[in-house]
């Protein structure tokens, strides 16, 4: 097999693309990041991270916190244009149609439509050169009653939750399996 040798940069695809919701609900913004994720169990904890020249990064800065809003097919239109504007000069909320929610532990605004959001205390800031990445603990996760299964569970195949790859968007596709299938015993037939 050949392979193509590039040099070293961004290319662990695909990535959660998420609307960030920072501020408060009088003074608030929403940026799109791709680069999240999770970092920790037991407590949990997640990561963003940002350009500090980006005018969301001074609001999370301040505050200690934000909130992880997961994004869907409906929202790629909104979630591209948030990520490309600023809100030092726009209402993000205001432009895209988007409705803030009051979170339960944030003082930041959800986004109402967005599947799930993910609220988030920042404890530590570190510096990594062209990114800062907020590390935080996630003290709740508020998702959307009609992506919640009859069994309680949260169903990610009703979302349509979208991804960012090399410049791209595109939707989750169909399940091709489940943790530990690959090492479950085969049932026997009767």
């Amino acid at each position: 097999m050949s392979r193509t040798i590039w040099k070293a940069g961004t290319f662990i695809y695909p990535l959660p693309v998420v609307m960030v919701s920072c501020g408060n609900m009088e003074k608030s913004n929403i940026i799109t990041v791709a680069w999240t994720g999770i970092i920790n169990t037991n407590p949990a904890m997640c990561y963003i991270s940002i350009r500090p020249e980006r005018y969301s990064y001074q609001l999370i800065k301040e505050n200690k916190e934000f909130v992880i809003n997961l994004t869907n097919q409906k929202l790629a239109y909104a979630t591209d244009w948030c990520g490309v504007k600023t809100g030092a000069k726009l209402d993000k909320f205001k432009e895209m149609n988007l409705t803030k929610e009051k979170a339960k532990f944030v003082k930041c605004p959800l986004i109402k439509e967005s599947p799930v959001s993910i609220e988030c205390k920042v404890k530590e800031i570190k510096e990594l050169g062209s990114h800062h990445m907020f590390v935080a603990e996630i003290l709740s996760i508020d998702a959307d009653n009609q992506y919640i299964d009859k069994n309680g569970a949260f169903d990610i195949s009703k979302c349509n939750l979208i991804t960012y790859a090399n410049g791209k968007y595109y939707t989750l596709g169909k399940q091709v399996g489940k943790f530990g299938f690959s090492v479950k015993k085969k049932r026997k037939n009767k």
